[in-house]
């Protein structure tokens, strides 16, 4: 049985699309959930999916070993991240290499990097259609290998979307998540089963 760990910030639901995605596998499950925010939604999620959901702070992450003990313990195949916006720690980096994997809603390297996530990318790719008239503008999904900087890692997979000018950042939004829900989860499947993507 191949164990899947989700890092998530808020919602969580893309982790809610992995979760239900692997339901009832004998293959694949995921095993825990882990999130920087105690209030997330995506705890609660798991919890009704009957799957471990932990918060942690800062000081578990960067300057303890409780979470990097925690994973190692667990001895995931794959760690996603579904939407969590802190840079991910070296350390856990160097003990699961090529195991980390983080979906970015834009096609890299546009649109990434520090302070671009959710939101904030949308906006900006708003901007940039708007700015553009004259040509076609795309934007859609990226799922990489986590590095020690935002949104450097080898790309997995990436899938795109036309922005028209009557798109606004919300309708791009809704976009870029339909892509989320469609791929992540089959993408995760596939490395995995190390299948061809």
């Amino acid at each position: 049985m191949k164990r899947i760990v989700i890092f998530a910030s808020g919602n969580g639901t893309n982790a809610q699309r992995i979760i239900d995605h692997f339901k009832g596998s004998t293959d694949a499950q995921v095993v825990q959930v882990l999130s920087n925010n105690k209030d997330a939604k995506v705890l609660e999620r798991a919890n009704k999916s009957q799957i471990s959901a932990i918060s942690f702070n800062r000081t578990a992450l960067y300057y303890t070993d409780h979470i990097a003990h925690l994973l190692q313990v667990i001895q995931p195949d794959l760690i996603v991240l579904a939407g969590f916006l802190w840079l991910f720690p070296e350390k856990i980096i160097n003990l699961f290499p090529d195991q980390i994997i983080n979906i970015h809603p834009a096609l890299l390297p546009d649109f990434g990097g520090k302070g671009m996530y959710g939101k904030h990318v949308h906006e900006a790719v708003y901007a940039f259609a708007k700015a553009h008239k004259e040509q076609k503008t795309y934007t859609g999904i990226t799922i990489h290998k986590v590095t020690p900087e935002y949104d450097k890692g080898m790309y997995v997979f990436q899938e795109k979307v036309e922005v028209t000018q009557e798109d606004t950042p919300e309708t791009i939004a809704q976009k870029v998540h339909k892509l989320e829900y469609e791929y992540f989860p089959v993408v995760i499947e596939k490395l995995l089963f190390d299948t061809k993507l």
